[in-house]
């Protein structure tokens, strides 16, 4: 319970709450990424060819997409707290592993099944990660401030990128491939203290005050939605619960939508440093730096596009159209990527890859994993965000494939980038034509809301 002397002093318990999660979420990206840093050598100490580091690579998508459901199944069963805690020593421990690959493997073969191995179950352990994220924000952030939440920790691949990137390829020349992986695993296991250390259910935080709880409850939070009652009470997932989960135009809208702007992110980290190489003439090293630019730009428009959609509610726009227009307008900005097909000098592609990133970033913060947030059902919202993430995720794999054949069957990347373009454009269309009233799942929009919300559609 809540002490009694803290009754009467304002507290901001639940931003710490979300930064803890951003770091946790800054880890998990790193963590999954850092094998395309020591991928060159470890290419060469094992003499893997292109192929099978490639086989290598593709095993955390894989099994991150097939851990979603199952994952979000055990966060609905146990809480946000058990499953996160006990997935992030899992996966800290897988992380480390891979860095005794060269002593636990007798040869080639043996390196390539271990490294797959690790990898696979790597995707499968970080599977339950953001939608514990999006439960935590749903138990500690009222519907007027959770566009922000969700923005800050969607923009993890953001920081990731900047500060473990660099670091990592520091550790690779210094002292070997190994020792990111010993480095960020060594991170995660820390982390695995502070967390069991820190997180609470807001009714019992020490460090809450009851205003800040109110503030809360009043605004919509779920506050007892990993109370251990609440859990023990909570009916099994059943065929209902799925079919709500899966027939629902509403949310399929919201799966698709994340699809897109996920695959914008796949092409952005596989093929657009092959493309300024190959197709704009720059070199490696300039290449990497101008990933920097977007992004940057990817980031603020991330904040920025929670922030707008956290601002519109506030001023009394519906919840519909507060979390869609948001997402509508900042895809239709990303949608500007095709421009780059045409575009002669490489500042002019930096400058409106930078626009792009910001609008994706934008509709990212705004519509994605918010709406999951206002719209998941209260006994199921583990499933909600697994499924949300393992659908939208299948364009990890599928977007640089595709393009890669696009490319590899026409020889232009222009028809490349009009391709990855149109997902901006199909996904706005979603948001606005066939998307209609956002709520809460099992639960009937207000006549007032829905109302409303027809109001501001007629008038765009």
């Amino acid at each position: 319970m809540i002490k009694a002397h803290s009754a009467a002093r304002p507290t901001r318990v639940r931003i710490w709450i979300l930064c803890l999660i951003l770091f946790l979420s800054v880890v998990a990206y790193a963590d999954r990424s850092i094998l395309s840093i020591s991928g060159s050598a470890i290419k060469e100490e094992f003499g893997l060819s292109a192929i099978q580091l490639g086989l290598i690579l593709s095993a955390f998508s894989w099994a991150y997409v097939i851990g979603q459901i199952p994952g979000g199944i055990l966060l609905d069963r146990f809480g946000a707290k058990k499953v996160y805690g006990v997935t992030l020593a899992l996966w800290s421990l897988s992380t480390i592993a891979m860095g005794f690959v060269g002593e636990l493997a007798g040869g080639m073969s043996a390196a390539l099944i271990l490294m797959f191995t690790l990898r696979f179950a790597l995707g499968l352990i970080e599977a339950p990660a953001f939608p514990a994220n999006a439960r935590v924000v749903i138990m500690w952030f009222p519907g007027a401030e959770r566009g922000r939440a969700s923005a800050l920790f969607s923009t993890a691949q953001y920081f990731a990128v900047a500060i473990f990137s660099p670091l990592s390829g520091w550790l690779v020349l210094r002292f070997g491939w190994e020792w990111p992986f010993f480095v960020l695993g060594g991170i995660g296991v820390l982390a695995v203290f502070v967390w069991a250390a820190y997180m609470r259910e807001p009714r019992k935080h020490p460090g809450v005050s009851e205003s800040e709880l109110r503030h809360i409850i009043d605004g919509g939070g779920l506050v007892d939605i990993d109370a251990a009652h609440t859990l023990k009470a909570r009916p099994g997932i059943n065929k209902a619960m799925f079919k709500a989960l899966l027939t629902s135009r509403m949310l399929w809208c919201a799966y698709l939508g994340q699809y897109c702007t996920i695959a914008l992110s796949y092409f952005f980290i596989t093929w657009f440093p092959i493309y300024l190489v190959q197709a704009r003439g720059m070199n490696i090293m300039d290449a990497g730096f101008a990933t920097i630019a977007p992004a940057l730009f990817g980031f603020l428009g991330g904040i920025s596009g929670g922030y707008l959609s956290d601002m519109l509610i506030k001023r009394g726009w519906s919840l519909s159209w507060a979390r869609k227009m948001p997402y509508i307008v900042g895809m239709l900005m990303a949608a500007s990527l095709i421009l780059a097909a045409v575009i002669p000098g490489n500042v002019g592609i930096i400058a409106i890859m930078s626009f792009a990133f910001f609008g994706k970033g934008v509709a990212a913060g705004a519509g994605t994993w918010t709406v999951i947030s206002d719209t998941a059902p209260k006994e199921a919202v583990g499933l909600a965000g697994g499924i949300f993430n393992g659908i939208s995720n299948i364009a990890g794999f599928v977007t640089p494939l595709l393009f890669g054949v696009i490319v590899g069957l026409t020889g232009s990347y222009s028809i490349g980038l009009v391709f990855v373009g149109m997902h901006c454009v199909v996904a706005a269309l979603l948001f606005l034509f066939v998307m209609g009233p956002i709520h809460r799942i099992g639960e009937t929009p207000s006549p007032e809301a829905a109302r409303e919300a027809q109001k501001e559609a007629r008038a765009l």
